[in-house]
């Protein structure tokens, strides 16, 4: 909205120029997200409060989270409403790749948002059933693939990191592809939400990542000096990553050991479901293993705990899954557990940098 305005005073004022620029957007759109979680936090947990929308904890969980039990959850309503306006203020809203990643965000974060409200009226840990979640999940993304898979453009290609000469074509298959990549992604996100800040930091990672390749593949240049796939208008959706990131950010704020709020499905699908289609869009799918590896050994390790549990009659490869559960077991603290699961992803985001110049 700001560049539909403000750009065009260029002619008279030319520090307008500015918002040209999408640096200077994205980094405007961190902000404002960041201030609008700060701002508008304080208020929105005691709404969350006053209608007693709290947490709900799992029966068979470690005992230190029985604390937990009526913390303010949904708390993704927040972020994502710091993610859109942001986004609406400072993206250009003739771009459809814009809207595109906004509707698939706020669709995903519906399901979270129905999921989240049953849990709370029915005061247990079932929401919707898993058959309807990934009906409907399976169908926001396939909007996504299609886009992908039709638009002009685009095709099915992937972009493998580290290799500059191997891009396979999965045709229609690609579909399929981009259904995986982000309902796998939605869900590992929801797995991994299962202490005080540990889905924020790694998304605040991941986002800032894909700011920068979104920036880059937006960029005809810089893409073809890096050999990575062009995609026109993609460098628009870097403002996108940055209101994420400073949404993210917003929340921690909220969300750090004691969490004062949760973000509940409505956050964690939402997050999730945007990092694997802004993947998608920008033709880095592959690399979402990478830079989102916390997220993806968080669901592996549920799995393989799930598997093994049924070939073996009982026996479990973890003290507890999600592995996050599993370290608590051993008796990390919480924090520590949290904190150095930052790490990780800190490691993994640079990593996947890295990709960039390891070809």
């Amino acid at each position: 909205m700001f560049y539909h305005f403000l750009y065009p005073l260029h002619t008279s004022f030319s520090s307008f120029n500015i918002f040209r620029y999408i640096t200077v957007r994205s980094i405007g759109g961190a902000v404002t997200a960041f201030l609008l979680m700060i701002i508008l936090g304080p208020m929105f947990i005691r709404a969350l409060r006053r209608f007693q929308i709290g947490q709900v904890v799992r029966d068979d969980g470690p005992e230190t989270h029985l604390a937990k039990q009526g913390v303010p959850t949904m708390g993704g309503v927040l972020i994502l409403s710091a993610i859109t306006c942001s986004t609406l203020l400072w993206a250009r809203l003739d771009n459809p790749l814009v809207w595109l990643l906004l509707f698939v965000t706020l669709f995903f974060g519906m399901i979270g948002g129905i999921d989240d409200l049953k849990k709370v009226r029915k005061q247990n840990t079932k929401g919707l059933s898993a058959r309807g979640k990934l009906l409907l999940q399976i169908g926001g993304a396939s909007v996504v693939g299609l886009f992908v898979l039709l638009h002009p453009g685009f095709d099915g290609h992937l972009s493998v990191p580290f290799f500059k000469n191997i891009s396979p074509d999965l045709g229609w298959f690609y579909i399929v592809f981009a259904v995986l990549v982000i309902v796998g992604s939605s869900n590992a996100v929801n797995l991994t939400d299962g202490l005080d800040g540990l889905a924020t930091g790694p998304t605040v990672i991941s986002g800032a990542v894909y700011l920068v390749f979104s920036y880059l593949a937006g960029h005809a240049v810089l893409a073809n000096y890096l050999q990575i796939p062009f995609v026109p208008g993609a460098g628009e959706l870097a403002i996108f990553c940055g209101a994420m990131v400073g949404a993210s950010l917003g929340f921690l704020w909220f969300n750090a050991y004691p969490a004062q709020i949760f973000m509940g499905d409505v956050g964690s699908l939402a997050l999730g479901g945007a990092l694997g289609a802004v993947a998608i869009i920008i033709k880095q799918e592959i690399l979402l293993a990478i830079v989102g590896g916390i997220f993806v050994m968080e669901a592996l390790s549920v799995i393989l705990q799930v598997g093994y549990f049924k070939m073996t009659n009982g026996k479990r490869i973890f003290l507890m899954a999600p592995f996050h559960h599993h370290f608590e077991k051993k008796g990390w603290h919480e924090p520590k557990v949290v904190v150095r699961f930052w790490i990780v992803s800190v490691i993994l985001g640079l990593v996947a940098i890295a990709t960039l110049k390891l070809r």
